[in-house]
């Protein structure tokens, strides 16, 4: 069976706190929703902003592969005629094949919040819908606030479902707006729907409670054929049903139909694309598509997984893209570490003498504070010496940080001076940044810039500062950073750990400069 996915991450997505897409933003990830082979793209409202009829304009330019893109607006104003309503219009001005209008559902909302009749909240579905159609439009219609609706007046709820299918909507999608319907109420509610139409139906499920993903697999099971979501599950307040998780959960699972053939193995990829365009680190707790989703740290499960996947495993990661991670900690024994070195170096054995070595380091230096279950570049690099495949690149030879404070400059707060040697030629180089940490950053990329262009398209993604041994006075504390970086299409991460804030800061920074240049160059 076939289900339809139609994502609202440029719009719903957008409503999210911390997510302002440019139109450049949206189209790529327009393209990359496309990839996928996702049915239908909601890209905006253009009766609300701007900013979404420049995007409807830009993509006429486009051709899209597998999706359709659609214009989302209401219904009419009420009291008012279809032909002259502004925000109807705009959907006709935004020239898209299909659209989807929303209308009210629940009578407190008809009477107390747009303050018109139940029988002009009709009248304004098929009003709305009939217009459209006159126009050749394919129509969705989002039955907004249905499942409070019709708890609160099932008579009511059902007329506008009807109001909508006489209307000549194509598909009418039951919206859980307020997150608050649980999955065991959907068979009896969705049995009453297809009693008074024919049309096809869809869900809108909003995460509020946490059943989302819940919500829009029994829908399907009980007879939906369109799910709508966000793709990583943006959205206002707690979000929008993830549609990466529904995906991976209807195809996997119980063998729907969401994708192209084989598009799948995408997942993960577009899932990573998708956050780095909104400015959003990936959950690493997602299903399916997380950096946590196939990782293993206890030693049992990693030696469970290690003889057979599925010991610990519901599915296996390259299905969707991703890939299984073995932790790196306090809990992993001879095994995790063996089988997570088998990825770097597949030919090692367990009586191999650079096992013994490795082991020996990073019980040391977790001893000492480090960390490596978060910071999988420097454990990569930790093996790479022990199997003496590492040269390094460069070296520090000195550096100083100034502080200024207070500051009369909001874009610089610190400087930096640094000395460097790249094969026995020496730079020495000064930055300013927002900070320290960033004016080092600054000044070390700089210094062997000229040696290593390609460190221009490296930057920081995240930043994170745990401060160890609390018997100490905080100031005079051992701190553990761990730095984010990507270069746009892969991240790592790597860990320092000092009693000096910049200095952990700064060997975290050299980890991962010299890592991209080791992925770079070997």
């Amino acid at each position: 069976m076939n289900v339809k996915i139609f994502d609202s991450t440029l719009r719903d997505g957008a409503q999210a706190e911390g997510i302002s897409f440019s139109v450049s933003d949206k189209l790529k990830i327009a393209l990359a929703l496309d990839e996928l082979g996702i049915d239908y793209i909601e890209a905006g409202n253009p009766g609300s902003n701007q900013k979404d009829l420049e995007f409807f304009k830009e993509a006429k330019s486009i051709e899209f592969k597998n999706s359709k893109l659609v214009a989302f607006g209401s219904t009419r104003r009420c009291n008012g005629n279809v032909e002259d309503d502004s925000n109807v219009n705009a959907l006709l001005e935004a020239d898209t094949e299909y659209v989807c209008i929303f209308g009210k559902s629940w009578d407190f909302h008809v009477e107390s919040i747009i303050n018109t009749t139940k029988e002009e909240n009709l009248n304004m579905i098929s009003d709305t819908i009939k217009y459209l159609k006159s126009k050749n439009k394919h129509v969705f219609y989002d039955a907004e606030h249905f499942f409070d609706g019709y708890k609160a007046n099932k008579e009511y709820a059902l007329e506008t479902i009807k109001a909508a299918s006489n209307a000549g909507a194509e598909c009418i999608i039951l919206c859980d707006t307020n997150g608050g319907t649980f999955p065991d109420e959907l068979q009896d509610i969705i049995t009453e729907v297809k009693k008074v139409t024919s049309v096809e139906l869809g869900i809108h499920a909003h995460n509020d409670t946490g059943m989302a993903i819940c919500v829009s697999v029994m829908s399907v099971f009980n007879g939906c054929t369109q799910v709508q979501g966000t793709f990583l599950g943006y959205g206002e307040r707690c979000g929008n049903a993830n549609l990466s998780a529904i995906i991976a959960n209807l195809e996997l699972k119980k063998g729907y139909k969401c994708l192209p053939i084989g598009n799948i193995s995408k997942l993960t990829q577009i899932a990573r694309l998708i956050a780095e365009i909104s400015n959003f680190s990936l959950g690493a707790n997602l299903p399916y598509v997380g950096n946590n989703a196939f990782a293993h740290k206890a030693g049992m499960h990693v030696d469970g997984v290690y003889k057979n996947s599925k010991s610990f495993e519901h599915v296996s990661p390259d299905l969707v893209g991703n890939e299984r991670k073995f932790l790196i900690s306090e809990v992993a024994g001879k095994s995790t570490v063996l089988a997570k070195i088998s990825k770097i170096y597949p030919a090692i054995k367990k009586n191999d003498p650079a096992l013994t070595d490795i082991i020996s380091t990073i019980k040391d230096l977790e001893y000492s504070g480090y960390q490596f279950e978060g910071a999988d570049a420097s454990f990569e690099l930790i093996v790479h010496k022990a199997f003496n495949k590492f040269k390094p690149y460069f070296v520090v030879e000195d550096f100083k940080t100034i502080g200024e404070g207070p500051t009369f400059n909001d874009k610089f707060s610190a400087s930096a001076i640094i000395k460097v040697s790249v094969n026995g030629e020496e730079e020495i180089t000064a930055a300013n940044g927002n900070g320290p940490v960033d004016a080092l950053n600054t000044a070390l990329r700089k210094a062997i810039g000229r040696f290593y262009p390609i460190l221009n398209n490296v930057s920081l993604a995240d930043y994170k500062v745990r401060v160890l041994d609390g018997k100490e006075s905080a100031t005079s504390a051992k701190t553990r950073v761990i730095i984010e970086s990507t270069d746009g299409k892969y991240t790592w991460s790597t860990v320092g750990v000092s009693k000096d804030i910049i200095e952990a800061s700064f060997k975290a920074l050299i980890d991962s400069i010299e890592y991209k240049l080791f992925k770079e160059n070997k």
